[in-house]
């Protein structure tokens, strides 16, 4: 079925006895036995659901929302100019540059750097609970929701590689260096846990939980 509306019925591949490779997601029919057989295609072992899906994304979601926040407040980049040094935390950059006037380029800082991972973290967390509370809900817009978590998360990354571009060019000692601060690693590791959650996330449990009565697997 091809209904968006809530409440609507969806034939799930689970009710045709199929499941997605979790590698390469060829829906391949396994094998009716507790092994239950390799993908066709890429020889992925087949599973029903990843196990202790949810458990693990909260897990990384949670230690990457702890991360977020000495990531924020420790300067990701110093700079030192004629014996001054001054440090910028990602918001201070996304104001020195707004100032002087590369708008643009504070504009996608801010959205890659501070709006992006705000945003994911709370997307996967809205998930996990609908994935926990069950009921009804829209499976196929959830899924999509998902997918657009994990295709934007590698751009997250961006605040990273300006600060990497500008240490590597900015290195005229004794004028001016710059080096990087203590909030780049942690940020580093912000954007790195919340693309192992994407990952971790089986959104096939978005569809088990629209159909809280039938049996699921794993």
């Amino acid at each position: 079925m091809t209904d968006d509306r809530p409440g609507a019925r969806y034939a799930t591949a689970l009710q045709a006895g199929l499941t997605s490779c979790p590698a390469c997601d060829l829906l391949a029919r396994p094998r009716a036995s507790a092994a239950m057989g390799d993908c066709p295609r890429c020889g992925t072992p087949l599973e029903w659901r990843h196990k202790h899906s949810v458990q693990r994304t909260w897990a990384l979601i949670a230690a990457a929302a702890i991360l977020y926040v000495p990531a924020n407040v420790l300067p990701v980049l110093t700079t030192t100019t004629l014996g001054s040094a001054q440090s910028d935390t990602i918001l201070s950059g996304v104001r020195y540059l707004y100032t002087t006037g590369s708008w643009p380029l504070a504009l996608i800082v801010l959205i890659a750097s501070v709006i992006i991972p705000v945003s994911k973290l709370a997307v996967l967390g809205y998930l996990l609970i609908a994935v926990q509370r069950g009921g009804a809900g829209n499976p196929r817009l959830r899924t999509r929701m998902h997918r657009t978590v994990a295709f934007i998360g590698r751009w997250s990354m961006l605040d990273v590689f300006v600060d990497s571009f500008v240490v590597a060019l900015v290195q005229l000692s004794p004028l001016m260096e710059a080096e990087p601060g203590p909030g780049v690693p942690l940020f580093m590791g912000v954007v790195v846990l919340t693309m192992l959650a994407s990952r971790a996330f089986d959104s096939r449990l978005l569809w088990d939980a629209a159909r809280p009565r039938e049996r699921r697997h794993g």
